[in-house]
């Protein structure tokens, strides 16, 4: 049983509160197949996802089976099923792979056969059986809602929430859609609440509800919807809402409900307690369906499913990721491009900064003229091998900025409507995070040793080569932790693309190394950029005259190794605790 008893959802709006849903009271017994209905912005889906736990309530009390959820937390993943208006699957992933995908993040299964049979159980309940191995990108829109459902189901819950899933669809998916959840809604005591701008079909729901301006305008029998609103058919019901605001159609209904429930209970076998539909009584069951009854319950009380481990999600999560990756050829190709063309681009600089640099210990000291000669030659090298150099490092440097910005400015925001539904099936942040670290770890790691290597084939670095690649892969890695925040944390995938554009924009001049900063704003941003200590770093590892030919064509002073080292360690922790916060907010409306 579900009950709302006087549930408010209020929001403020230029300081004044807004009621978006106004003390809503109804109750929606087990096995009970519900409609939400009304026109366009009168708060259905407000309404919906307040009973879901989504939107806390401002005022009143929810309950389920009894227990006060206001009070004592909301339900168990496993309890509640809720189909959001979007799509929640991967277009790369066949329909089996997701639905088995979603199987694995939600119900810890005892072993790969009870797996197989879940996965072919509801694979069956929703139609999709003869489908299984087709891709989700060419699926119609019934199918699609469908796989919807099929993700839902897959913990058996009791509370099946739905959220315009026959929008846009043509009749015949719709009436499709609808029949296949009036039969989900009679399997085990499921209750099943659907919203819906459709008045077809009401023969098949056991109530509607009728909301207007937030508040419940009806909620009885369908057969008697046009009788209460005093209309010839159920289409003339939404222009009859208009004629009276949403509070005035609720102080109607709570005078007229009494008679509509029971109307309702002779349809459906309930009865009726201070105008709230009830379930019968148990007294008024037999014994044998009573004994049955406490059996269920009991069994149902002590096997309860269970969460698969944090470590079992981050295992799911993964996997899905590279056969996304893999599959979108798109991105192969686009990483594939950029791991190839980039190193190249580096070595134009190689020739230069291969040249030796003079010393003044190698020209013979024979007169004043030829020793000021020498120094003007030496300071000439320098300045020549010093600017190839550093220019060759610095583009390392940013090329392996651009792949960081690249490989993550989208990885949260671009799939953060499945994130946030996903986490409400009871998938854990952390889980989340550990997945997308690991698979951009290969691609940073992968982009940055072949860029080094690549380099180092065309130009021997002079230096540690292993602490220059140790540069590399901590640029690239505090550049990809950077956008990886940003991305959780921006509401869209254009806005986390275009900030993490900007930052690597930044990166250059900002860094000192080709234009040198006022001292006062150097010593503000320099903390800041990657590129900088990535550039000092390398510079640093190099030694010898390189270091001094470096120092010569930059007004930028250069940090030692180890400090560079730190702060670009510091930057990645930096920006995994930022994406951890922006993955662990709520962000379910963006």
């Amino acid at each position: 049983m579900l009950e709302l008893k006087e549930v408010c959802f209020t929001i403020q709006k230029d300081g004044e509160p807004v009621h978006l849903v106004n003390k809503a009271s109804l109750a929606v017994p087990r096995g009970h197949f519900m409609a939400i209905v009304g026109p366009s912005g009168c708060g259905k889906t407000t309404l919906l996802k307040t009973i879901a736990g989504l939107n806390p309530e401002s005022e009143g009390s929810l309950w389920w089976d009894g227990r006060n959820l206001s009070e004592e937390g909301d339900l168990e993943p496993w309890e509640i099923g809720y189909v959001p208006q979007f799509s929640i699957a991967y277009d790369e992933l066949t329909v089996d792979e997701a639905v088995e995908a979603a199987t694995r993040l939600r119900v810890k299964s005892r072993n790969l056969e009870d797996l197989d049979q879940r996965i072919d159980r509801v694979l069956e309940e929703t139609g999709l059986a003869p489908i299984a191995d087709r891709h989700i990108k060419v699926l119609s829109g019934g199918q699609k809602r469908r796989l919807g459902l099929a993700m839902e189901l897959v913990s058996d819950p009791k509370l099946l929430l739905c959220d315009e899933v026959t929008t846009g669809l043509d009749p015949r998916s719709e009436r499709e859609i609808v029949h296949l959840l009036h039969d989900l809604s009679r399997n085990d005591g499921r209750t099943v609440i659907l919203v819906t701008h459709s008045l077809a079909h009401l023969q098949l729901y056991d109530s509607i509800l009728v909301n207007h301006e937030g508040s419940v305008a009806y909620h009885g029998p369908p057969g008697q919807l046009t009788h209460y609103f005093s209309v010839d058919d159920s289409e003339e019901v939404y222009p009859a809402l208009a004629k009276q605001t949403g509070e005035e159609w609720q102080e109607s209904w709570a005078k007229h409900r009494v008679a509509y429930y029971r109307k309702l209970e002779r349809t459906r076998e309930l009865h009726i307690e201070t105008g709230v539909i009830k379930l019968p009584a148990s007294e008024e069951s037999t014994g044998e369906e009573d004994e049955q009854a406490t059996k269920k319950k009991k069994k149902n009380k002590t096997a309860p499913l269970r969460l698969p481990s944090t470590f079992s999600q981050f295992g799911t999560l993964l996997t899905r990721r590279w056969k996304i990756f893999f599959r979108d050829r798109t991105q192969v190709l686009l990483q594939v491009a950029i791991l190839l063309c980039f190193p190249i681009l580096v070595t134009f600089f190689a020739e230069r900064g291969k040249e030796p640099i003079k010393r003044l210990s190698d020209i013979p000291e024979e007169n004043i003229v030829l020793e000021l000669q020498s120094r003007v030659e030496v300071r000439e090298d320098q300045i020549r091998v010093g600017a190839a150099v550093s220019g060759m490092i610095m583009f390392e440097v940013i090329l392996l900025a651009l792949m960081g910005s690249n490989n993550a400015a989208r990885e949260v925001s671009g799939e953060r409507k499945i994130m946030e539904k996903e986490k409400f099936s009871g998938v854990r942040p952390v889980s989340y995070l550990l997945s997308k670290l690991a698979f951009l770890t290969c691609l940073i790691l992968a982009q940055s040793l072949w860029m080094a290597m690549f380099v180092e084939f065309f130009w021997q670095f002079s230096g540690s080569f292993v602490s220059h690649v140790s540069f590399l892969i901590l640029v690239n890695a505090s550049i990809t932790a950077i956008c990886l925040a940003i991305s959780s944390i921006m509401k869209t995938p254009e806005q986390s693309s275009l900030l993490s554009i900007y930052l690597v924009g930044f990166q250059l001049p900002l860094s000192g190394a080709v234009l040198a900063l006022p001292e006062f704003f150097e010593n503000l941003t320099q903390p800041f950029v990657s590129a900088y200590w990535a550039w000092s770093g390398s510079i640093d590892a190099l030694g010898g005259n390189i270091h001094t030919a470096v120092d010569v064509i930059t007004e930028t002073e250069l940090s030692p190794g180890n400090i560079c080292f730190f702060a670009l360690c510091a930057q990645t922790m930096v920006g995994i605790i930022a994406a951890w916060m922006g993955m662990v907010r709520h962000q379910w409306d963006n």
